[in-house]
């Protein structure tokens, strides 16, 4: 690249022809961009980024920044950027940690518009590294710039009419429809080249960095808008603000499918909790919830989040879940086959007409029946010929081809084969007024393959080394598939809610906190509380002795449980605390008494305040609804089957507030005991629809009195369809 000019005249032709970039488009689209600290040594960043901006034929001058040099890599050099003699749109900063502050402001007072951060050296290492951090971020706004970092890798732009690369990674990926957003930059280099070796094309890349300013949700409302970008993938490290996360991921998903992969599964919350959904709630349950409410498509490592962009990035969506498997060796098949069904997927059955056609040129040892094998001796036209008729069968939604190289044949003939079976199947089925169906491979082995995964991604086939990689990712497409041919759904609102009720019994109850402790309601307070939100309570009645206990349960019907009344101790039975199926009023003395006894026993009778007592309610399923505060995402929900078992066999679900109905809905029926609400070996179904409302209204009541920490309604009775639910005990703690 030639020197640039000593005048800010524009170049005719060239990026400086664009109408100034705002927002984001000043980092991803400028006009010009100066690297501050551009090098001239060699195996450095500085020296890196500048090489890779002139490598790839930037649309615009480049101009590099170093006090120290006249000319950096052929180009005349300036001692700082307001010696520029032009405009510049975006400045790469890789200067050490110290001096980012003051290359920062003199990039505002020049009228830069972006910036990105290369530099490390903030809030990651400590305190005095946030306060550097906090000044960058400052001075940034304070100029109105939009900055990405600081300690990132950088960004860039495929288009053509673009080819921005600042950056210092060694890989340029092809051009494509797929959106990177990266936490890491370390990972972010193997993410651009993997993308490569892929075949993958990029439209844009971002290593986020500290997210200093520019987030991963600003990111998702920019490529929402970019009309290159079809797929969106996220590496994400942190949330920072889950809730708007939500709210943009669950519009956003309904044209542009999004795929995340989140570290840190294993971490769990840091505060111990006192209730069962507390304990149960970790990190990673919210992150799950959040995407499953969101649309976004969450997978479990990198390689599977390439599994699945692969297919959103080159194949039409599924229409459901049935897929059809064609193979020349029955093994693979069988483990297709398992993958598949064991993934939520099944096999289509194919009608006669297409087992009539498939045996008319297969030999006699083939199998014509889903899965389809061919046998090894299978041709590069019995591929073509049977791809084109199991993508066309009405049942199925979507081919995998499986081909183990034999001798007689070469990967290349074969994958050029399954070309031509779905191109002419797309015809077929666009000649018929139907959607196009999508195809994916797996080329099992390594001799000769390259070459026919090369021709395959050539013509957006997407392959896999192993059936089960491909059949997950399928997998993973259909619920995504599925979730967004749903109609969009809304928080479904109560009226008769009394929220003001609900808050004084809340602020009643801090009143008696001490040291910033959580504080548990009383019974008479968590009835107040439940009732103010309409939530089902068994009567129950509060007593302080026994003889008060006695004509209490004269005045319910009997048989009467017996549970002791304690702010303090959380898990009744574990203390002896409960007695069920109480006949008479001298039994339940008798029961008032032994609570008593057991509790003097362990030493914990101070923290007896009396008992409650209820009729029994025999009828129902037993269920648990709670709520616990979890410091980054908020309220969230869980439900699951099985009362005091729950935390045993941790059969539950998990979403975040708020929810809609649709949310609500896949909750009830996620959990591996859903079928007990159905109506079990005789038994009569459940009121589900009185289930859902007593979450939809928990939703509203935690999103409407934030102060509420932790909430069990263990157990719930689930009663019989038209009969309702009725929580039978409850625990609701609140923060100081």
């Amino acid at each position: 690249m030639s020197a640039p000019s000593s005048t800010s005249t524009p170049l005719a032709g060239t990026a400086l022809d664009r109408p100034a970039p705002k927002g984001l488009d000043a980092i991803f689209r400028p006009r010009s961009v100066a690297v501050i600290g551009a090098s001239r040594r060699p195996g450095s960043i500085g020296a890196a980024i500048f090489k890779n901006l002139l490598e790839h034929g930037f649309d615009g001058p480049v101009y590099p920044v170093n006090p120290q040099a006249r000319v950096v890599q052929s180009v005349l050099a300036y001692p700082t950027v307001a010696d520029i003699p032009a405009d510049v749109d975006l400045a790469v900063i890789a200067v050490p940690s110290k001096q980012v502050l003051a290359a920062v402001e003199e990039c505002g007072k020049k009228g830069v518009r972006g910036v990105v951060v290369i530099t490390a050296g903030f809030k990651e290492t400590g305190a005095e590294g946030q306060e550097r951090e906090r000044a960058l971020v400052e001075a940034t706004r304070r100029y109105g710039m939009r900055m990405i970092g600081p300690n990132c890798l950088g960004v860039l732009n495929t288009e053509s009419n673009v080819c921005l690369d600042a950056t210092f990674a060694p890989a340029w990926p092809p051009p494509g429809n797929v959106a990177f957003s990266s936490q890491s930059g370390a990972l972010g280099l193997a993410i651009l080249e993997t993308a490569g070796a892929l075949g993958m094309g990029i439209s844009h890349f971002a290593s986020v960095g500290n997210k200093a300013d520019v987030s991963g949700n600003d990111l998702l409302e920019y490529w929402e808008q970019d009309p290159g970008t079809t797929t969106i993938l996220l590496y994400l490290e942190s949330f920072g603000n889950p809730r708007r996360f939500t709210q943009i991921a669950r519009r956003v998903a309904r044209t542009k499918p999004i795929v995340a992969v989140k570290s840190g599964r294993t971490k769990s919350g840091a505060r111990a909790a006192s209730s069962h959904t507390g304990s149960l709630a970790g990190a990673d349950n919210a992150v799950d919830a959040l995407c499953r409410q969101s649309g976004v498509i969450r997978t479990d490592t990198i390689e599977e989040l390439f599994d699945v962009a692969m297919i959103l990035a080159n194949q039409p969506l599924p229409k459901g879940a049935r897929i059809g498997i064609v193979t020349n060796a029955g093994g693979p098949a069988i483990m297709a086959s398992d993958a598949c069904e064991s993934h939520g997927l099944e096999l289509g059955t194919l009608s006669d007409a297409t087992t009539a056609a498939l045996k008319s040129y297969l030999p006699p040892e083939a199998s014509v029946k889903n899965p389809v094998d061919m046998i090894a001796s299978a041709t590069p036209e019995s591929f073509e010929k049977t791809v084109r008729l199991v993508l066309t069968d009405p049942g199925v939604d979507a081919v995998l081809a499986i081909y183990v190289p034999p001798i007689v044949t070469t990967p290349l003939q074969v994958a050029t084969a399954i070309v031509k079976g779905a191109e002419a199947a797309s015809a077929e089925l666009a000649a018929r007024g139907e959607s196009p169906k999508p195809v994916l491979t797996c080329f099992m082995g390594a001799h000769g393959v390259p070459e026919g995964l090369r021709s395959l991604q050539k013509h957006h086939i997407p392959s896999y080394p192993f059936p089960e990689s491909a059949a997950i990712a399928l997998a993973r497409v259909v619920r995504y598939a599925r979730w967004r041919n749903e109609p969009e759904v809304v928080e479904r609102v109560f009226d008769d809610m009394d929220l003001g009720s609900a808050r004084a019994v809340v602020q009643g109850a801090r009143a008696r906190a001490t040291n910033g402790e959580t504080v548990w309601l009383s019974p008479d307070e968590t009835r107040a509380l439940l009732g103010a939100a309409g939530i089902p309570l068994v009567p129950t009645v509060t007593a302080r002795t026994a003889d008060e206990a006695a004509e209490a349960a004269s005045q319910l019907r009997f048989p009467v449980a017996v549970k002791l009344a304690s702010t303090t101790l959380t898990h009744k039975t574990e203390v002896g605390g409960v007695v069920l199926d109480l006949e008479s009023p001298e039994e339940v003395r008798d029961a008032f008494r032994g609570i008593e006894r057991r509790l003097d026993e362990k030493g914990l009778r101070a923290q007896m305040d009396g008992v409650t007592l209820q009729p029994m309610v025999k009828d129902g399923v037993e269920a648990i609804v709670g709520m616990s505060h979890d410091p980054s995402f908020g309220p969230v929900l869980m439900f699951g089957l099985g009362g005091v078992y729950v935390e045993l066999l941790r059969d539950v679900t998990f979403r975040v507030t708020p929810v809609t109905d649709r949310d609500v809905s896949e909750m009830v029926r996620a959990v591996r005991g859903s079928r007990l609400l159905e109506g079990w070996r005789g038994s009569a179904p459940a009121d589900t629809t009185a289930l859902e409302e007593v979450i939809a209204r928990l939703s509203q009541l935690v999103g409407a009195v934030p102060e509420i920490a932790e909430l069990d309604l263990n157990p719930l009775k689930v009663l019989p369809v038209g009969q309702g639910c009725m929580a039978v005990d409850a625990r609701i703690g609140v923060r100081a």
